[in-house]
């Protein structure tokens, strides 16, 4: 017992004693990279495009339904005839090139003189001829994935890069002399930064999705810092550095380079195509001067309110079906991922344009196109005038064609 105030403990220091003394496990940070934060603050600011609630319900539904229908899954990766099969960092080195140009594609010209690559007794376009460029480089015994080939420009000259992307058609690959500068650029970085091997700048990353988007945006910043000013803030979208990740995560399944605790992290990839597919369901609304601008297939500058908010408003849209899928229906929940969205509408955008455009070559103006997309069905006449039928809803109008945007970040 104490007798006195004097007596008395200091409870203040007692406590500053046992707080020194106490082994406390380390704040861990999580790495962000603000893209889903971006999209929102965009989405709240939008005045030229807006989401349309009611109709995210319903594709949420249907997306969900085809995705299931059609076994969507990372697996889906390697079925793609062109991507590389071996699980390896061959494959690994593939794909930091593959998506170091993964850009502008969209051409203005016919699809028989527009860019192309003739390969497997096929001819490619779009994303495609980037990857078929890629392999028939390969097959010529050219070192086409190798960083220390691409700073080599005694071997490496700007001809044989022309050489390597030679094409069947009339119209060389958009921003050639921009791909050869970023293989240049990222060639010395992972040759000085990471022994030349990307799979190291991956083990930095410490298994997160995250932290690797940052790391290629930081280090890599003119090939991958995808980021713009709107509206007094900087705003962020890092499309390209993003779908590397999930092309990682994809090919290897999960597993080995491909294995991230927070995959969930990564939004879709806002490019040119996946609007399209938003708006034809009725995701995505536009104000009748954008609408009109896109319709006459004017350009849009990279950075323009219009492109930003296309692109910020997408993301959040796909954001949403993602959520809307989980909350109705849970047996989604650790299936789905705007990864794997993405990838679904990307391809459904691809489907509506190539089958179009042949209808358009077959001159056929009065056939039917019938596109399905869960319950949904969508009939395209003519390849350019449609009606879309869903449930009572009914509208008539051209289908909307892709924002022409010319950048190296899509």
């Amino acid at each position: 017992m104490y007798s006195s105030d004097e007596d008395e403990p200091d409870l203040e220091l007692l406590e500053l004693l046992r707080n020194s003394l106490t082994v406390r496990e380390p704040t861990v940070v999580r790495p962000q990279t603000h893209v889903v934060k971006s999209a929102y603050f965009i989405e709240d600011n939008s005045i030229d495009v807006a989401i349309q609630r009611d109709h995210v319900i319903k594709a949420a539904d249907d997306i969900w339904e085809a995705m299931q229908k059609n076994h969507y899954s990372t697996e889906i990766w390697s079925e793609q005839e062109l991507h590389p099969k071996a699980k390896d960092e061959d494959t690994l080195n593939f794909i930091f090139l593959m998506d170091l140009l993964n850009f502008s594609f969209w051409s203005e010209l016919p699809q028989d003189k527009r860019f192309s690559i003739e390969y497997r007794g096929k001819r490619w376009t779009g994303y495609s001829s980037l990857v078929a460029v890629i392999q028939r480089a390969l097959d010529e015994g050219i070192p086409i994935t190798c960083p220390y080939f691409w700073v080599d420009e005694e071997v490496c000259t700007d001809a044989l890069l022309r050489y390597i992307f030679r094409s069947a058609g009339e119209e060389d690959i958009p921003l050639l002399s921009q791909r050869i500068t970023m293989m240049r650029i990222a060639g010395d970085i992972l040759c000085e930064r990471y022994d030349g091997r990307f799979a190291n700048c991956v083990k930095e990353a410490n298994k997160s999705a995250a932290a690797l988007v940052m790391l290629l945006v930081t280090n890599f910043s003119e090939c991958f810092d995808d980021s713009h000013q709107w509206h007094g803030k900087t705003v962020r979208f890092y499309k390209r550095a993003q779908i590397l990740v999930a092309d990682v995560w994809a090919c290897f399944n999960k597993t080995s380079y491909g294995t991230f605790t927070d995959i969930a992290s990564i939004t879709m990839f806002a490019d040119y195509r996946v609007p399209v597919t938003l708006h034809t369901l009725g995701c995505l609304r536009y104000s009748p001067t954008l609408t009109t601008h896109i319709y006459s297939n004017l350009p849009i500058p990279s950075g323009h309110t219009w492109e930003i908010q296309l692109r910020g408003c997408t993301i959040s849209c796909v954001e949403k079906i993602k959520k809307m899928i989980e909350q109705r229906h849970p047996e989604s929940r650790g299936h789905v991922n705007s990864i794997l969205i993405d990838f679904y509408l990307y391809d459904t955008a691809k489907e509506l344009e190539k089958q179009a455009l042949a209808y358009e070559e077959a001159g056929e103006v009065g056939g039917q196109l019938e596109i399905r997309v869960g319950t949904a069905r969508r009939v395209v006449k003519g390849g350019i005038a449609r009606d879309w039928e869903d449930g009572e809803r009914k509208e008539k109008g051209m289908m909307i064609p892709n924002h022409r945007t010319r950048t190296i970040w899509y």
